[in-house]
């Protein structure tokens, strides 16, 4: 290794909140090393975000086309996956080919170094041979990766993570899904949907189960009507694979069987392989500990799923925006969490931002609680869509602290609740709104008389 080369900032990891700020500082006029060992842009583009919406948006087609015969005639529906598999490599992915991406960003004046980055000193990097010395500050973006559970005999068997599943190109004839969260859900719904037999194992007691029981109870009613087995409260065991297929044993309960076996338990961020310990910081914690300003530590940031707000593309982004800003020294509001959107794109879709009833009680306020079922509207009576609104207020203070939109447009509907809790919007001024007729923000209206005066 030879003298190592200063820069002013050096990135690790380039998905979306890493590529914001080494493509945002390069633009500023700083010369910034980006370090990615994968592709440039993440697993949002390639194999989260994107991808997925691509297959949601073809499942929710077919089951539009379904209902036809309920409101408008008949009609006969014919799944195939083939369009939905090349749509997703060619116009999503690119075959999982980041050089666009890459070309973006080195276009913005980043360096970028494909290799796995290793802090070893103060403001030191190194990849591969090269060392790099970063004058004003190290960014860690490294995200996270699926977790995997430590199940006897899981880890010896041909798994899929969300990898794996946006990859197929011939869909399996039936699917176990371990774990019931957004990700679990929206791809358990998709697989169904085109005809796969689907069993949804989760050992929490509902769906779900970090959002309003409300919300569990919807989703579970609807993915069974989808023909999907949901199997909740329940211990796996161990796992066992062989030609024909998966065996997912469980505690108390008859063993579950499948050809697939998807494993979507959450994500962890893996702190270990950045060599922390060279600059203070603790590779066992499970994230890194950031304060408003995003600072990890003495000239380092961390922003998206390190940070340990929530595996987001909107939080990367934004928690990106901020250590921007701090590293440039250019003032703007610290991070404030307490608004935090998050919407899981079944059918219906359930958007949530801050904080649910459960969580809101935890803290001690003073809580009401506002309920409408989309029914109640007449958007949602004319439509036959399932959902709800509920509002969660803290009397004390006459504002929103959390909220959910559950329905065929429950993420765009959230947008109103978001602005209300994020802007402490007085629960009387949201009653004295104007509420367009007839759509489905209007059950939110409804929903506000519940909350008392």
């Amino acid at each position: 290794m030879g003298e190592p080369a200063v820069v002013d900032v050096v990135v690790l990891g380039l998905g979306v909140g890493g590529e914001e700020v080494a493509g945002r500082l390069a633009g500023a006029g700083l010369s910034v090393v980006g370090v990615e060992s994968r592709l440039v842009g993440g697993e949002c583009p390639y194999w989260g975000c994107v991808p997925s919406k691509m297959m949601i948006r073809a499942a929710n087609a077919l089951a539009e086309a379904r209902r036809v015969d309920d409101l408008a005639g008949r009609a006969t529906v014919t799944p195939d996956w083939a369009p939905v598999a090349r749509r997703i490599r060619e116009d999503a992915t690119d075959h999982w080919n980041d050089a666009a991406a890459a070309d973006r960003l080195t276009g913005k004046g980043v360096r970028l170094v494909r290799g796995r980055g290793t802090l070893t000193g103060p403001g030191q990097v190194t990849v591969g041979d090269d060392v790099f010395r970063a004058t004003r500050g190290i960014v860690i973006a490294t995200g996270t990766a699926a977790s995997v559970p430590p199940i006897e005999g899981l880890r010896d068997t041909p798994y899929w993570t969300n990898r794996e599943a946006i990859e197929v190109e011939r869909l399996p004839g039936s699917l176990i899904v371990l774990g019931g969260g957004a990700i679990g859900l929206e791809l358990a719904q998709v697989f169904a949907r085109f005809g796969v037999r689907v069993t949804v194992v989760e050992a929490n007691p509902r769906l779900l189960a970090m959002e309003e029981p409300e919300s569990s109870e919807l989703l579970a009613d609807a993915l069974r009507r989808d023909g999907v087995e949901i199997r909740t409260g329940v211990r796996v065991e161990r796992v066992g694979h062989g030609a024909d297929g998966f065996t997912v044993h469980l505690a108390g309960a008859e063993p579950v069987t499948g050809e697939r076996l998807l494993v979507a338990t959450g994500r962890q961020a893996r702190l270990g392989e950045l060599g922390l310990p060279a600059v203070g910081l603790d590779p066992d914690a499970r994230f890194l500990t950031v304060d408003d300003r995003m600072r990890a530590g003495e000239g380092i940031w961390a922003v998206g799923d390190v940070a340990g707000h929530g595996a987001f593309t909107h939080m990367a982004m934004y928690e990106a925006g901020i250590a921007i800003r701090d590293i440039l020294g250019q003032d703007g509001p610290p991070a404030d969490y307490r608004a935090l959107p998050r919407v899981t794109f079944t059918d219906p879709e359930v958007g949530a931002v801050g904080l649910t009833e459960a969580q809101a009680r935890e803290r001690g306020i003073d809580v009401r609680v506002g309920f409408n079922p989309l029914s109640n509207s007449t958007r949602g009576w004319i439509n036959r869509s399932d959902g709800f609104v509920k509002l969660v207020a803290d009397a004390q203070r006459g504002v929103l602290v959390g909220g959910t939109s559950a329905g065929p447009s429950g993420g765009e509907v959230l947008s109103g609740l978001l602005v209300a809790v994020h802007g402490e919007v007085p629960v009387e001024r949201l009653r004295s709104m104007i509420y367009t007729y007839p759509t489905f923000h209007r059950a939110i209206e409804g929903a506000l008389p519940d909350l008392g005066r």
